[in-house]
């Protein structure tokens, strides 16, 4: 089978950077002239990926294994077969000038590799995970137009791209009781962030727990201090150590369902525009739609030119209406509870919708309120007692840190 250059050039990018992550020697620069060492002269190397549709072993007999060698492989392998997707890299290297295959990896994942080898008794396989090495960074950024852009801009020098998505998502998740963060900024706002990075020595980052972050708007700096709650997760408070969680969230489509066009600096997709009535979510069709509170279903189905709508009476009296929507999550019908955050219908553009969106409308006491001041968020619960010194001692570390210059920073015990 013929693959094309752009193909082979993806592959050996991948494999080569594995390779570099399993701490193979490094070529040694010689002077001219200088012959390479016998080892070093014999070895050869084959590199493909594994193409839409195509079975794994077709692949390793199409490389010059033998096809009871390429079953012995993969039956060594705790590859599935059936399930091993598209683009999977690979390396088949051996010993010398025209002997046979002696090595094979198969790089799974961005720190998972499969090193497959030849035995006097046939191929025996090592699973093999990279390690990841741990510091922590301060981020900062200024909006100018989105938090993605904002984030992007900062974080460019540390983070991969998939990396600042992440952390984009994590600070809106972390205020989403306090700010939408698809609407709410504005330019001049800004966001910084003490949060713990993970690298591969291939350059391959991914992000751990945020730590610390501070929001200011107006002027005004919301903080957020995480806590251990001892269950392996963190709840976040301000810096007066009162809960950022509160009863509602301030927007029933989450943030991270929104599609950034992460890279560049245009707004992100979700559009809003306010009515008379609620408050309009462009987003596309088949985006969960979740509730904003606790609550019971009062109205589950078509109404006019609603669509179909769903309509949820609070605790406090409050009632939300999520309208145009393209179908209902598992279970939602008319007197059925929900808990805030939960899945609850899909976006769609059914009654008078002349494209797919959310209408959103908060009521108190029968009559439409503007859902930004109706859900301004107060203040959550306090901490307890016992907690006040654990918190204060990261409180003033994440303080500390924060005015540290951007980049990697040493933290004092935590």
């Amino acid at each position: 089978m013929t693959r094309g250059l752009p193909r082979l050039l993806f592959g050996a990018a991948l494999a080569a950077l594995a390779i570099a992550a399993l701490r193979l020697p490094a070529p040694r620069v010689r002077r001219p002239g200088e012959l390479l060492d016998a080892e070093a002269a014999r070895r050869w190397f084959r590199r493909d990926t594994l193409a839409a549709g195509e079975a794994l072993a077709v692949l390793l007999t199409e490389r010059g294994l033998a096809p009871a060698d390429a079953a012995a492989i993969l039956d060594a392998t705790p590859l599935d077969p059936r399930r091993i997707p598209a683009g999977l890299a690979l390396e088949i290297s051996g010993d010398s000038a025209g002997s046979p295959a002696s090595t094979v990896r198969f790089f799974v994942g961005v720190d998972r590799v499969i090193v497959v080898r030849r035995v006097a008794a046939g191929w025996v396989a090592e699973d093999t995970r990279l390690p990841w090495a741990m510091d922590t960074l301060v981020i900062r950024g200024t909006i100018t137009s989105s938090l993605y852009a904002a984030v992007d801009e900062g974080a460019a020098p540390y983070l991969s791209q998939a990396a600042r998505q992440e952390l984009a998502w994590s600070i809106a998740d972390i205020y989403e009781y306090r700010v939408d963060m698809s609407r709410e900024l504005q330019a001049g706002d800004r966001i910084r962030v003490l949060v713990e990075r993970q690298r591969l020595e291939t350059g391959a980052t991914r992000i751990g727990q945020v730590l610390a972050a501070g929001l200011e708007r107006g002027g005004n700096e919301v903080q957020a201090v995480a806590l251990p709650t001892g269950n392996g997760r963190s709840r976040y408070y301000d810096q007066q150590g009162r809960s950022l969680a509160a009863s509602f969230l301030r927007a029933p489509v989450a943030f991270r369902r929104i599609s950034s066009n992460f890279g560049g600096r245009r707004h992100p997709v979700l559009g809003t525009f306010r009515q008379h009535q609620g408050t309009d979510f462009s987003a596309p069709s088949g985006t969960p739609v979740r509730t904003i509170g606790d609550g019971v279903v009062v109205v589950a189905g078509r109404r006019g030119g609603y669509g179909n709508t769903v309509e949820v009476r609070h605790p406090n009296g409050f009632v939300t209406r999520y309208a145009h929507l393209r179908g209902f999550a598992d279970g939602i019908r008319s007197g059925a509870r929900v808990s805030i955050g939960q899945t609850i219908a899909y976006v769609g553009s059914t009654g008078l919708s002349t494209g797919p969106h959310l209408h959103f409308e908060v009521l108190v006491n029968g009559r439409q309120r503007d859902p930004r001041r109706a859900l301004q968020a107060t203040a959550g619960p306090p901490l307890g007692a016992g907690e006040r010194p654990t918190f204060e001692r990261l409180r003033a570390m994440a303080a500390t840190a924060l005015e540290k210059p951007d980049g990697v920073v040493r933290l004092s015990a935590r």
